[in-house]
């Protein structure tokens, strides 16, 4: 069989268990895990760019992704007046002091021959600056999380259309990437994981923690959509007519056409990044990347300038798993910061991109929508089998009762399973990158 059919089957397989679910269980389930297997194969684009490429163990995904969910709230969601008359002004001031301490440090530190000296004037510039930052920005956040904090109690968003929340997802991330890389990227490889997983927690951290930002875990609900809601369609004349004509009830109707409306647009965005990534790929950039990813020495040797092309994937790539970060919580229609697990959108992720085919595009693909499909259907599927294999058993059976309990696990074992399957058959991934 050539490489092409091969993958083809691959992608058919995957396809013919989604509708299979449809068939089995329902197309609302089915269009469920397309959209997220889309969103999921956006994040192991991401991934894949940076590691794939140029071999960067990168595992505070789940930080880029979070940030992509904050720029959905400060960029869809209305502002809120009141919190913004009571405190708005003192706390742009108070993070505006901030940023100027830090730049402040900056040059004093780069005019400055090292030495004692120098550590002295930046211990006090730090310190100094430090309280006066928390004197200006600490008042206002506390006038800004007294407004309604029930139901409000942050400073709201810019009130724009939600889409384009998914481009400044991708910014921020891209933004807190580059801190990051100028950080951590002169890191070897095992100190670059702690240090990008580390920086994830923070980042998560301040979600959770900053009421004013975004309700922190208090969550921030209803937040617009690109796509009508159903209980509009449902109201609407013309859309209930034209489905009931085709034998369709109206509520399960207007259900699949807003999945459906997802996932045009979750396409359209992966078909954008998969396109880009491949040129990407084949691009004289794309080949020195591999070098690089190949042999650092060689590539050093050879005039290239390692750290910073380094940055500049690290920067691409979180940008993308930014940008797949604001377009879950643009589907999800809420932010809820405690979500945001290592389990679920660093090691699922890095599962998708190994299993698919680390350093191919069409691998990480492939990846994102099979193991989706998995992690959702196989706790199911576990109980089901847990139910025949225990049939002949006794009701009241201790052994039955613990093989039924032990269902909810299956998620864990079979990622594991698959991971071991694949490494021992297939090391390089279903579609191994060249």
């Amino acid at each position: 069989m050539s490489e092409t059919m091969r993958n083809t089957a691959l992608f058919g397989l995957v396809a013919g268990l989604i509708v299979l679910t449809g068939i089995m269980q329902s197309w609302n389930s089915a269009l469920l895990i397309v959209n997220m297997g889309l969103i999921s194969a956006i994040m192991a684009l991401g991934v894949n760019l940076q590691w794939g490429f140029a071999g960067l163990f990168n595992v505070g995904v789940m930080g880029f992704v979070a940030l992509g969910g904050l720029a959905a709230v400060l960029v869809s969601m209305p502002p809120t007046t009141e919190a913004w008359a009571a405190g708005g002004a003192r706390v742009l001031a108070g993070l505006a002091t901030g940023a100027g301490v830090l730049v402040a440090t900056i040059l004093v530190r780069r005019k400055m021959r090292p030495g004692g000296l120098r550590g002295l004037v930046t211990l006090t510039l730090l310190v100094g600056g430090f309280f006066v930052f928390r004197a200006v920005f600490d008042p206002g956040v506390e006038a800004v999380e007294a407004v309604n904090p029930a139901g409000t109690g942050y400073l709201g968003g810019l009130g724009l259309p939600v889409l384009l929340a998914w481009p400044v997802g991708g910014l921020l991330a891209a933004g807190a990437a580059w801190i990051i890389g100028k950080a951590a990227l002169g890191l070897r490889s095992d100190y670059l994981a702690i240090a990008t997983l580390g920086i994830a927690e923070i980042i998560l951290a301040v979600l959770k923690n900053e009421d004013w930002l975004a309700r922190g875990v208090k969550n921030v609900n209803g937040l617009p959509r690109p796509i009508p809601y159903e209980v509009d369609l449902q109201n609407d004349p013309g859309f209930v007519a034209t489905v009931q004509g085709f034998g369709f009830d109206p509520v399960t109707a207007s259900s699949i056409t807003v999945k459906l409306g997802y996932a045009g647009l979750f396409t359209c965005v992966l078909l954008v990044i998969l396109v880009a990534a491949q040129l990407a790929l084949n691009s004289p950039w794309g080949r020195m990347m591999r070098a690089i990813r190949d042999n650092e020495v060689a590539a050093e040797a050879m005039g290239k300038d390692v750290t910073r092309r380094h940055l500049q994937v690290f920067i691409l790539g979180s940008a993308v798993c930014g940008i797949a970060g604001a377009m879950m919580t643009t589907l999800d229609g809420q932010l809820i910061p405690t979500s945001y697990q290592p389990l679920r959108f660093t090691f699922l992720v890095w599962v998708m991109v190994i299993v698919g085919g680390s350093g191919n595009n069409f691998g990480a693909v492939l990846g994102g929508f099979l193991i989706w499909f998995l992690w959702v259907q196989v706790e199911p599927m576990g109980l089901w089998l847990m139910q025949v294999i225990t049939a002949p058993l006794a009701e009241g059976s201790a052994l039955k009762a613990h093989l039924l309990e032990s269902a909810a696990h299956m998620r864990l074992l079979t990622m594991g399973v698959i991971l071991l399957l694949v490494l021992r058959f297939s090391p390089r991934g279903l579609i191994p990158g060249k």
